[in-house]
């Protein structure tokens, strides 16, 4: 679970990084074929259906990087949909928000995670209304990448945040499958099964690249996974890529509203009401088996709002290696770029 859930903002991944991932990318390679069960309600598969789907979530995970933090890992399929009905909270509240007016150009994310040495990281990323994401590691930092321009959003955040729109502007379905593949379908989602195959091995030889470029092992390859393993690995890609979104453009509510709705439809993440220092708040709590099976994912949100508050993982009793407890926290806010530039946030 610790590599699955930690696609982190952090420019380049640490030889720490590819050891996690190098467990992982084991495991998923060399996988035995299984019975290939479909999901109820998901995507209709045009050519082939889920049995042609690859597996290739760690190859993104790696070509991105991994570090501290909870920010999801890479894509991969997406998961069995749970019907939208009014009566979900989060369809509720992402509605109400869509409605909403917002002030402000841009959103304002600071995020708090625990650091290697006990302390803390704290992150500020900018999120414009047209697109830009600027991040520093502090007010200064922050608004010395704005002034230059520096724009961080890359294809990777482009295509999340375009997926969330869509899923805010109605098209839901459509919205998983491109949410699910924002990083590219080496999954093999709507392939044949050769195209799928094809799609398997080049992402395999991609990460077996990228170890030896570092003096690592390469794992042995493995076939694609099916079957239940399958599914766990479409739910958890649409689950990180999906929080990763809002993570990085909370204050933006059409972005905030599609992710709601995406969430929404997952039937593996349970939703909870409770409250937190005298706040009414939604905890959305996806299962272990799509987070890597060591620990569940907790999400708290305000129910009013839809703001992230925090992102918990809970160590799972009954895994032989359980995840370690962390816990990150969210401040979100709308705010102006000019005064961003200016270090008046």
């Amino acid at each position: 679970m610790d590599l699955m859930k930690k696609l982190s903002d952090v420019p380049s991944p640490s030889p720490e990084a590819y050891d996690r991932a190098r467990g992982a990318l084991q495991a998923a390679m060399t996988e035995p074929e299984a019975t290939v069960v479909r999901p109820k309600r998901w995507f209709s598969w045009t050519k082939a259906g889920i049995a042609t789907l690859g597996a290739a979530a760690v190859a993104a995970a790696v070509v991105m990087g991994t570090t501290g933090g909870d920010v999801p890992a890479a894509p991969a399929p997406a998961p069995e949909a749970a019907p939208q009905v009014v009566e979900s909270p989060l369809v509720k509240l992402a509605s109400e928000l869509k409605a909403a007016p917002q002030t402000g150009d841009s959103s304002l994310v600071i995020t708090t995670k625990p650091a290697p040495d006990g302390g803390k990281y704290v992150a500020y990323t900018v999120y414009t209304d047209k697109g830009q994401t600027y991040v520093g590691d502090s007010v200064q930092t922050l608004a010395a990448c704005a002034a230059r321009n520096d724009d961080q959003s890359g294809e990777h955040n482009a295509k999340s945040m375009a997926a969330a729109r869509l899923a805010a502007n109605g098209d839901v379905e459509k919205a998983k499958f491109e949410m699910t593949t924002v990083s590219g379908n080496a999954l093999g989602l709507d392939m044949s099964p050769a195209e799928a195959d094809k799609a398997w091995k080049e992402a395999y030889e991609r990460n077996a690249e990228m170890f030896r470029k570092i003096g690592k092992e390469v794992p042995p390859f493995k076939p694609r996974p099916t079957g239940k393993d399958l599914e766990n690995r479409i739910n958890n890609h649409l689950w990180f890529n999906t929080t990763f979104t809002l993570f990085q453009a909370a204050a933006n509510a059409e972005v905030r509203s599609g992710v709601l709705k995406l969430l929404a439809a997952m039937p593996d993440v349970t939703i909870g009401k409770s409250v937190v220092e005298g706040q009414q708040v939604l905890t959305l709590t996806a299962d272990p088996a799509i987070v890597g099976g060591d620990g569940s994912q907790v999400l708290t949100i305000n129910a009013d709002n839809g703001l992230p508050i925090s992102s918990e993982v809970v160590p799972n009793k009954d895994s032989a290696t359980p995840s370690k407890p962390s816990i990150v926290t969210y401040q979100s806010s709308r705010v102006n770029l000019a005064d961003v530039i200016a270090g008046k946030i």
